[in-house]
């Protein structure tokens, strides 16, 4: 994927979101050098997605964003259930805790991100 993507934004480049991060520190670092802006979800929260964490703790800080994955991947302590919006201030805690940012400051990025990503749309 990572070759594909390198050739693709050779020919011309693009936006690139990787959405539901969890493939990898390696294939991370490539994307980010590319660019990519990554979005987090309920998996961050889970006990058993350590990995998953740890690449969030270096994904650049200005291209993260905030997803439900909605209906799937509700964070704790929510799991099992229907993931919706509601549940997203889940997802920026962990974040926050992963990053050391506190509330203001996840939302903040977050939000900065998601309007940078995508451009077309306004606050």
């Amino acid at each position: 994927m990572g070759q594909i993507l390198e050739e693709e934004m050779s020919a011309g480049a693009f936006k690139l979101l990787l959405h539901c991060y969890t493939s990898g520190p390696e294939l991370a670092r490539k994307c980010a050098a590319m660019g990519a802006y990554f979005s987090v979800s309920g998996i961050a929260t889970f006990k058993a997605a350590q990995d998953v964490r740890d690449i969030i703790s270096d994904m650049p800080g200005d291209r993260i964003i905030v997803e439900t994955d909605c209906p799937y991947l509700a964070p704790v302590p929510m799991r099992g259930r229907r993931c919706e919006p509601a549940f997203v201030p889940h997802v920026y805690d962990k974040l926050g805790e992963i990053r050391g940012w506190d509330a203001q400051e996840v939302r903040a990025r977050t939000h900065e991100a998601t309007f940078k990503l995508f451009d077309r749309i306004t606050a």
